[in-house]
């Protein structure tokens, strides 16, 4: 009769973990490579939102991706939706900030990142806060960059 925990040692023997690259990792690697991935992405779309620009940030977006804006109750899809957004959006000049956050890896070409993160807006001499909640889901294309299939972000309930 065979014993769970000797099937067990066995199988850590047989399996090996890979990255996105192919690379072999060690159990629980992966989840820093997506966090820097992540943060990376984040810092990707924030410095898109600095250069005041619709189109820079609507093209991270994939271009059926699906849009649920923090201060719009339109649904958004596509590149044109996200623009269309981000072009009253940014007259805000929003600059964000994550508060609290989780990554899920979803597979090597995709994942999950939630939280909550606040923007500052309004003019230099008169900014405020908003305090959202976040998921966006990355995946990368078909030219092996990073971008957003679906974003989603609304204001904190009170």
């Amino acid at each position: 009769m065979c014993h769970f925990f000797t099937i067990k040692r066995k199988l850590k023997k047989i399996i090996k973990y890979k990255n996105h690259m192919n690379e072999e990792m060690v159990p629980g690697q992966e989840s820093k490579q997506f966090e820097q991935i992540a943060h990376e992405n984040f810092s990707r779309w924030n410095d898109a939102l600095k250069t005041g620009d619709a189109k820079v940030v609507a093209e991270l977006y994939f271009p059926d991706n699906t849009f649920l804006p923090t201060l719009s109750p339109d649904f958004k899809t596509g590149i044109d939706g996200a623009e269309d957004y981000f072009h009253h959006f940014l007259e805000k000049n929003p600059v964000g900030e994550i508060v609290e956050e989780a990554i899920q890896t979803l597979a090597d070409d995709c994942y999950l990142h939630s939280g909550r993160y606040n923007f500052k807006v309004g003019p230099a001499n008169d900014r405020s806060v908003v305090e959202a909640r976040f998921t966006y889901c990355w995946k990368k294309d078909d030219k092996n960059q990073w971008k957003i299939m679906h974003h989603h972000s609304s204001i904190m309930p009170r």
